[in-house]
């Protein structure tokens, strides 16, 4: 009785069970994706902002608005008082400037999601790149050409290696040629 159960189990069982695991990874896999690496992720933001109006048309440098991008490891998501440099005077009937306007009257940040990450167990220093002379879009794409922000390249471990490796790749045209980043472990494993 013993012999015909443990032919059962592994003649029938285990396959079956490892068909259904795999399955599963697979599955798993393919639709966790996006989430991933993150490419194509265009959350719909609080309020409607366009880049190509703002860095543009209006040529208004990144770090106007991304204050702590030359001094942290972060570049920080502008709060209601920056925009209102402007919008205090500039088109405050607009549906979505009076949205800002009554965040920044109740003193309450705008939750703005958060389109790029780079995983919680990697270290990444905004100040260290954009020091280095390395433009924004090398990472997050030209997004003065985007009315909507979303993620164009992945921030996977092999993408950072690759742009360590090869750094002039990623350069728009006209860029100073950049020198090769670290790739040992602990640059971004720390």
């Amino acid at each position: 009785m013993k012999k015909v159960f443990l032919d059962y189990v592994l003649k029938v069982r285990l396959p079956v069970t490892l068909f259904v695991i795999l399955g599963a990874f697979a599955v798993t896999y393919y639709v966790a994706r996006p989430e991933r690496d993150g490419i194509g992720y265009e959350p719909e933001q609080p309020i409607a902002f366009s880049h190509r109006l703002h860095a543009g048309n209006m040529q208004i440098d990144c770090r106007y608005c991304h204050t702590s991008v030359e001094k942290s490891r972060h570049a920080s998501i502008p709060a209601a008082n920056i925009c209102m440099n402007c919008h205090s005077v500039a088109r405050k009937d607009k549906p979505e400037i009076v949205k800002l306007t009554r965040y920044y009257e109740q003193n309450k940040p705008i939750p703005w999601k958060r389109i790029h990450k780079v995983p919680h167990y990697a270290y990444f220093s905004h100040q260290s790149h954009v020091t280095q002379g390395i433009p924004c879009q090398s990472c997050h794409g030209a997004v003065e050409n985007m009315d909507v922000v979303m993620q164009v390249n992945s921030f996977t471990m092999g993408s950072c290696i690759e742009c360590h490796r090869n750094p002039n790749s990623r350069l728009p045209k006209n860029s100073p040629k950049m020198k090769s980043g670290p790739v040992h472990c602990n640059a971004c494993h720390r």
